[in-house]
């Protein structure tokens, strides 16, 4: 008797993740060396890109977190905007603290609202979302004209509201500092990286951090977690096992519109940010839930996504025009690296396409000196374009997403 042949196993999640920032940073000190950016691996621009990945991340928990119970939660932008009012009028009269579970209270509002649409009411998870974003910017500007204006003298922002202090870990980070101003390959590129995650961290960015690890552990391993992906997997089955169902989608809406209430906290709340400011969100809501798309709807992914996004939104910031074009050259590098895995997997049509999109980048690179001042803002919005085009191919969604469900099909 023939033994059966053994199955290769599968990289766990988390290694294949670490393998993948391996990569990235290699890339990024490759190309700061090859083209004497130094901005692409400084200190200043990962301080810069985890204050602008917060938002983002913290949307994309939420969308998370919707999607898993089955409800498409495309109102994520609503709901930020609602959490940056409800931050600022907390935080200008009880403190950032109190700022910060405002903003928690009007995004869970947000989310309940869309429960009640989409869970009770049975409307279409698209334009109950849209009518969230609607409605979370047309009640923050009456709410600003209500609140702020007399006070600030301008219906469109706040007077200064607190910001969360930050903290560093001192001796490490001089150390870094040092290591990063000798301009050694890779060591120098590592140690600015590493010195702007650990300096000047606020508080919020702690907590956000923790929540995705805090997600992967109450969604996947928590009798309430299982149970919460069973509604968004196949709800007439959990429902016929005696779970509720409308329970936990209405549970799973309030946690993500919480979430994303948080996001926008971090928009007024973190040092170096605006006080509140009439739709500040600019879109991190859609880039959230792109991000969360980004990561196969895993919290680890979801990390890797708002990582991307948050940092080529602190290039442009950090860089400009010339550092973004640095950011296509290693792009460049990157997609050879993608090339030479498709070709050893022989997949020839991806490989090709690969090649293709990396001649593009190339190109891109060197015809021009400096990109276009009027496109620079918009980086983080091209990346998610272009991150959404080549992810497409591995999305695996959960089976009833969007589905109209109603108590009792199970019976």
């Amino acid at each position: 008797m023939m033994p059966a042949p053994q199955q290769k196993r599968a990289m766990p999640g988390w290694a294949r993740g670490m393998l993948w920032a391996v990569v990235a940073i290699g890339v990024l000190s490759t190309t700061s060396y090859l083209t004497g950016m130094n901005t692409l691996t400084s200190s200043n621009t990962a301080q810069t890109a985890l204050r602008l990945a917060l938002p983002i991340l913290l949307a994309g928990l939420g969308g998370l977190w919707a999607e898993r119970s089955g409800v498409i939660n495309i109102g994520l932008e609503g709901m930020m905007i609602l959490g940056t009012w409800g931050a600022a009028w907390g935080a200008y009269y009880g403190g950032v603290w109190v700022g910060l579970l405002a903003a928690i209270a009007f995004g869970a509002l947000g989310g309940l609202l869309h429960a009640v649409a989409t869970v009770t009411f049975n409307v279409n998870h698209i334009v109950s979302g849209v009518a969230i974003n609607l409605l979370g910017l047309g009640v923050a500007k009456y709410l600003a004209t209500l609140v702020f204006e007399p006070l600030s003298g301008n219906p469109r922002q706040s007077p200064p509201v607190p910001k969360f202090e930050t903290y560093s870990a001192t001796g490490l980070s001089d150390w870094l500092g040092g290591l990063e101003d000798a301009q050694r390959v890779v060591l120098s590129d590592v140690a600015g990286l590493v010195r702007g995650l650990i300096t000047q961290v606020s508080p919020l960015a702690m907590i956000a951090i923790l929540l995705v690890p805090l997600s992967y552990v109450v969604l996947w391993r928590t009798r309430f977690g299982l149970r919460l992906r069973s509604c968004g997997e196949n709800p007439v089955a959990a429902e016929s096992l005696g779970i509720n169902v409308y329970g936990y989608k209405y549970s799973a809406l309030a946690i993500s519109g919480g979430l994303a209430g948080m996001g926008g906290a971090s928009l007024v709340l973190l040092p170096g940010g605006a006080d509140y400011l009439e739709n500040q969100t600019n879109g991190r809501g859609y880039i959230g839930l792109a991000a969360m798309i980004f990561g196969n709807w895993r919290p680890g992914g979801l990390l890797g996504g708002a990582a991307l996004f948050g940092y080529s939104d602190g290039l442009q910031l950090a860089g400009g025009g010339q550092a973004v074009l640095a950011l296509c050259y290693a792009a460049v590098l990157l997609l050879g690296v993608i090339v030479v895995i498709q070709l050893i997997r022989r997949k020839w049509i991806a490989a090709a396409l690969g090649v293709v999109g990396a001649g593009i980048l190339y190109f891109i690179y060197w015809s021009n000196d400096e990109l276009p001042r009027d496109l620079i803002p918009y980086t983080p919005h091209f990346v998610t374009i272009i991150v959404l085009a080549v992810a497409a191919q591995r999305l695996r969604p959960p089976k009833a997403i969007g589905a109209r469900y109603r108590r009792g099909e199970g019976d």
